[in-house]
């Protein structure tokens, strides 16, 4: 089987969940003999395609995009074109099974006729919290609900997932969604030191206001008054905003709420020297720092909505998303029990285990395999 992988996503994040997935995915099944994974992208800035053999080849032009990354010219522009020159031309050739696009933009319907694709939708964040996406420059919404529509087949990325997919669009056939779960892709390099705090809950990823960072701050302020000696580690996510700033420094705890930019190899140790995780999100269609907190053997107390109860099955403790106190109280909890946190940290261990990417990538090749079966019908 050939199959024709667009390369948006990986054109707009270095770094991100998505590109993480369809990395991981076709990573497993380029080493199939019965398939042949075509990615028109030459070089790329994404982290994790970098580390793979899915780039396209060509050693004169990967040279010369070398030679000017070395010297600081960018090449984004020339990239871009080179990229859309060769996926036009695979696309007129034709010699492909299955299209595969990697996000919403929908360019590609004019380019591939009659053959097959499969829609991998990751959320439906967007449609449900319009409130926090006024500002859409990739029309999610409007592209997403041409492709669900259009689409050979769909992989929905959790139940909940595809639950809400049918909730939003009922006239969807629902034989049409397949879920498929996200592996782990996280590790714990002991090679490597990473300075952080000594005593600290830690908090992952974006703020944004979905995920409930100031929700979080105002349930735990009691808890770090009481103890001076605690942080809140706040990982990644880019540097604290000037109102995040603010916000923090009413809060009287500016020396206890910290934020601290990791490398993607020293992402393990911030979870395993960790008391514990706190994922007070709203939404997600998956929730890959679940699965990560869980991997490396750290407890995790999350909200009690969307997938989470999905993902991290028994291993979590589930707080009510409506109520502060309930949050305070899990904190408070597993912060005084030592004994808690162990038991919490093996069953983590344990639920990891159920979520593997060779397991997800034949299954997305079964479902690749459908969808190029229901055109030949």
């Amino acid at each position: 089987m050939k199959i024709l992988l667009d390369p948006q996503i990986f054109s707009q994040q270095t770094y991100g969940g998505i590109s993480r997935y369809y990395t991981e995915i076709f990573s497993e099944l380029e080493k199939r003999k019965n398939v042949e994974v075509i990615l028109p992208i030459y070089y790329t800035d994404n982290f994790y395609l970098k580390t793979t053999n899915l780039l396209s080849k060509n050693k004169v032009l990967t040279s010369f995009y070398n030679i000017l990354s070395f010297l600081n010219i960018s090449t984004k522009t020339l990239r871009r074109k080179k990229s859309e020159k060769l996926i036009k031309q695979v696309c007129q050739d034709g010699n492909y099974d299955v299209f595969v696009p990697t996000y919403y933009n929908p360019y590609f319907l004019q380019m591939i006729g009659k053959k097959p694709f499969v829609l991998t939708v990751y959320d439906m964040i967007h449609e449900l919290f319009p409130q926090y996406f006024s500002d859409d420059p990739y029309q999610v919404v409007e592209n997403k609900k041409k492709l669900i529509y259009k689409a050979t087949r769909i992989i929905a990325v959790s139940h909940n997932t595809k639950k809400d997919i049918l909730s939003i669009f009922p006239d969807i056939n629902p034989d049409k969604i397949h879920v498929i779960y996200h592996g782990s892709s996280i590790k714990i390099n002991n090679n490597i030191t990473v300075n952080l705090p000594d005593n600290y809950i830690l908090y992952v990823g974006s703020r944004a206001d979905y995920k409930n960072f100031k929700f979080l701050v105002n349930a735990i302020k009691p808890i770090l008054t009481e103890n001076p000696d605690l942080v809140l580690l706040a990982a990644g996510g880019g540097k604290l905003t000037e109102e995040e700033i603010n916000f923090i420094k009413e809060s009287g705890l500016r020396q206890q709420i910290k934020q601290k930019s990791f490398d993607e190899k020293e992402l393990g140790h911030f979870y395993k020297n960790a008391k514990f995780f706190v994922f007070p999100s709203q939404y997600e269609g998956f929730g890959i720092p679940v699965l990560e907190s869980m991997a490396c053997g750290c407890p995790i107390i999350l909200s009690n909505s969307a997938s989470f109860p999905e993902v991290a099955g028994d291993a979590g403790i589930y707080f009510d998303i409506r109520s502060e106190d309930d949050l305070r109280g899990k904190i408070r909890m597993l912060l005084k029990d030592a004994n808690l946190r162990k038991q919490f940290s093996v069953k983590g261990l344990e639920q990891a285990k159920k979520f593997d990417w060779k397991v997800a990538a034949e299954q997305c090749f079964e479902v690749y395999k459908q969808a190029v079966e229901d055109k030949i019908k």
